[in-house]
């Protein structure tokens, strides 16, 4: 195979897709780009599927020989949307989506995507959280197939991809809560489970205005630094510092189930955590956990969240400023990363109906550490879903 002819099939395989040729344009409200919707309409001609006499190809991981007239290539060696080897196709190459899944204007069809919600208008700090959806993609790079300690291969269990980013209003905060409960309501009326990339805290509150409209009140394991119940700063209802208390407010929560881990900080009150106490949550300030496992405290989580419907949303600041400094409200002596697993993977078995990964600031962590450190804890995410089986 020559160079050009060589490079253009690392091309094609950068920018697979699996969409099929009716599928239609981006939504109003879910925003891909267009270098990927003009993927999706390649003029180019279905090739024979590979058979038992192509071994080149197979070997290489596709299904479909790159020839003349021919089209991408579609998926490597499963039914399900794969992430590409690094081994096959170098990690550069290619549409920046999540993990290099592919892209598709839709959560039909799929049992989980991945979604940006790239806003930040509701902080109260250091903005800069509308760019995490972006580098949290350019940084899932480095993400594989499978989780080789776990030994969960969500890829050979779900169909999966990446639904781009909810088109939110960037000069009007109750819209933009408005375009992003529409835009989940479509997802989660799809029979998907949405994992989704922040996005600074706000988005979560319509997010679960979306999901408690089809599940009912939902269970909550918030992992963070801060309890988000605050009720107005500055006169405004609506900023990362009030999901939870309006969740409440509005019958959004099960407040039997709810618990909050790695609470930490001054406050401007003697007791941050009483109108969460107040509520029935269960809090777990940053104090309890320590110098210590958290497996024991997860098995807890485990029984009072039961088998009703579980929203888990994690605020990469519940871990220690040293391990994610990319953040807009850091507080220190925070969660370890292994007490990041040990919390995600705690939640396997129960009834996850969505997950978030919220208050990634890029710009704060030139080393790209924080948004990498984001990045495999919605890989884990994805690997504690229903219907995720281990090898």
């Amino acid at each position: 195979m020559g160079v050009w002819s060589r490079m253009r099939h690392l091309l094609w395989a950068g920018r697979f897709q699996l969409l099929p040729r009716q599928a239609g344009p981006c939504t109003r409200k879910l925003a891909v780009t267009s270098a990927v919707a003009a993927s999706h309409c390649s003029p180019w001609p279905l090739a024979p599927l590979a058979t038992s006499g192509s071994s080149r190809w197979v070997s290489m991981g596709f299904l479909q020989p790159l020839i003349p007239g021919g089209r991408a290539p579609c998926r490597w060696g499963s039914q399900f949307n794969v992430p590409p080897s690094a081994l096959l196709v170098a990690r550069p190459v290619g549409i920046c989506s999540m993990m290099r899944l592919p892209v598709q204007a839709s959560a039909q069809g799929l049992d989980a995507a991945f979604v940006g919600v790239p806003l930040d208008t509701g902080t109260s700090n250091r903005p800069g959280a509308r760019f995490g959806p972006r580098q949290i993609r350019a940084e899932s790079a480095m993400v594989r197939r499978y989780n080789g300690s776990t030994r969960a291969a969500p890829f050979d269990s779900l169909r999966v991809a990446d639904i781009g980013d909810v088109n939110v209003n960037l000069y009007n905060l109750p819209d933009s809560c408005r375009l992003i409960r529409e835009s989940y309501q479509e997802i989660v009326a799809s029979s998907c489970v949405p994992l989704t990339l922040g996005g600074d805290h706000t988005i979560t509150y319509p997010i679960l205005q979306a999901l408690a409209a089809k599940h009912g009140p939902v269970g909550l394991v918030h992992v963070d630094a801060h309890t988000d119940t605050g009720d107005t700063a500055l006169g405004e209802r609506i900023y990362h510092g009030t999901p939870f208390r309006r969740c409440v407010e509005e019958g959004l929560l099960d407040c039997s189930r709810v618990v909050q881990i790695g609470l930490r900080g001054p406050s401007y009150d003697p007791d941050p955590y009483e109108y969460s106490r107040k509520q029935g949550f269960r809090v777990v300030p940053a104090e309890k956990c320590w110098m210590k496992s958290l497996e024991p405290l997860m098995g807890e989580v485990r029984a009072q969240m039961g088998d009703k419907p579980v929203y888990l949303s994690f605020d990469i600041d519940a871990l220690d400023p040293a391990y994610a400094p990319g953040t807009g409200t850091p507080e220190i002596a925070g969660l370890t990363p292994v007490q990041a697993l040990e919390i995600i993977r705690g939640c396997k078995g129960l009834n996850i109906v969505g997950c978030d990964l919220v208050e990634v600031a890029p710009m704060y962590d030139v080393s790209g550490n924080t948004a990498l450190l984001g990045a495999n804890l919605l890989f884990e995410m994805l690997c504690v879903l229903p219907g995720v089986k281990t090898l």
